[in-house]
């Protein structure tokens, strides 16, 4: 083969496999399995997704009361659930163009390595969006606020979380089949470890924590994220159960086409989804200062 036969075949097999629907599946699982997040979710309202501004219902049952029987005199009360909606009004994409010569001289799958940055991508902005649900806490489950926050130190961060366990378990959110979990980020990790009354992940036995979690401590699953980024000097640390956000999202489309302005592939993806906070009581946060 000529070389100028052999350069022409390496520069014509670019993106011709690339099969959407199997691409969409892979990037769907592998979006399942690292963000911080979605291990401290509940995707129980997901349903069918499919265009930005689909909604799911969410029927929340009722509170039924207990009464005292005198004789065989019984009331009947009225049940009245209430209904919120879930709103996938979250819509993001990612679009990369793939030059031929680029594609010929790799010498790794470029697709996957593209794609894999693509879910990296994806990942941050989701996290940021779900850590965000702290706005919705109830305002009894806070420890520290935006005028008063708490100010790191190594001796006294743990009575501290101490306090943010407690205000899960006085709003009834803990259980036995409901472990609560903690997110921090980096720079209150730091000052974590060195907590005596930390427990590392190696050392918390015949017990299974959520994948990525660093340890225990006041009862509560330690997870990082580099996501939790600072407003302002404060820091809103997140805590709660997975019965406190319903999560739903859908990577609606994956798409390859040909740039006819080119010698080059195109690559699009759009990515939808929404959450809300469906029972504000099991979640709480603490305000923490961020160190000078």
């Amino acid at each position: 083969m000529s070389e100028t036969s052999q350069t022409s075949t390496e520069y014509s097999h670019t993106y011709g496999a690339f099969i959407p629907e199997v691409w969409s599946q892979k990037l769907n699982t592998m979006l399942e399995k690292d963000c911080v997040m979605l291990q401290c979710v509940n995707r129980n309202y997901e349903g069918d997704i499919k265009n930005q501004g689909d909604k799911v219902k969410i029927i929340t049952p009722a509170k039924v009361s207990v009464s005292t029987l005198s004789g065989d005199d019984i009331t009947y009360e009225k049940l009245t659930p209430t209904s919120d909606n879930l709103v996938i009004d979250q819509k993001k994409f990612f679009a990369f163009k793939i030059d031929d010569v680029a594609q010929a001289q790799a010498n790794t799958d470029i697709m996957e390595a593209h794609l894999r940055n693509a879910k990296k991508a994806i990942e941050e902005v989701q996290d940021s969006y779900l850590l965000g649900q702290h706005a919705y806490t109830d305002t009894n489950n806070a420890v520290g606020s935006d005028s008063s926050p708490i100010t790191l130190a190594k001796d006294t961060i743990y009575s501290n979380f101490v306090k943010l366990a407690l205000c899960l378990k006085n709003s009834n959110a803990v259980s036995s089949d409901k472990r609560p979990w903690v997110v921090i980020n980096p720079t209150i990790e730091s000052y974590l470890l060195q907590s005596t009354e930390f427990i590392n992940a190696h050392n918390v036995a015949d017990e299974t924590l959520r994948e990525g979690a660093i340890g225990r401590i006041a009862g509560m699953d330690v997870l990082v994220s580099t996501n939790l980024v600072a407003t302002g000097t404060n820091y809103y640390v997140l805590a709660g159960t997975n019965d406190a956000i319903t999560f739903a999202s859908q990577l609606s489309k994956i798409e390859s086409l040909r740039d006819k302005d080119s010698f080059s592939d195109l690559v699009r993806g759009l990515y939808l989804y929404g959450a809300k906070t469906v029972q504000p009581k099991a979640l709480a946060k603490m305000v923490v200062k961020v160190p000078v």
